[in-house]
């Protein structure tokens, strides 16, 4: 298997050193297992999709300005 080497901040690695029963290279592994077919799912939804890339982000910034909206209501 492959070896893949990350960088952390040394705030998390403090948390996760309160955490030494954890095996955190697995649960990278899951996260980055889930993160991976999410993506394939993504790729396969999108993948007949006739938008454009000026489409695409026209969208996304209504999205943005309709959340931006949502979170100042509250």
């Amino acid at each position: 298997m492959p070896n893949m080497t990350l960088a952390i901040p040394i705030e998390l690695k403090e948390k996760m050193d309160h955490f030494r029963e954890i095996n955190w290279s697995e649960v990278a592994r899951q996260a980055i297992r889930e993160k991976t077919v999410i993506l394939e799912k993504l790729n396969k939804l999108f993948s007949k999709s006739k938008l454009g890339e000026r489409d695409i982000e026209k969208y996304a910034l209504v999205v943005k300005r309709g959340v931006v909206r949502k979170h100042k209501a509250v």
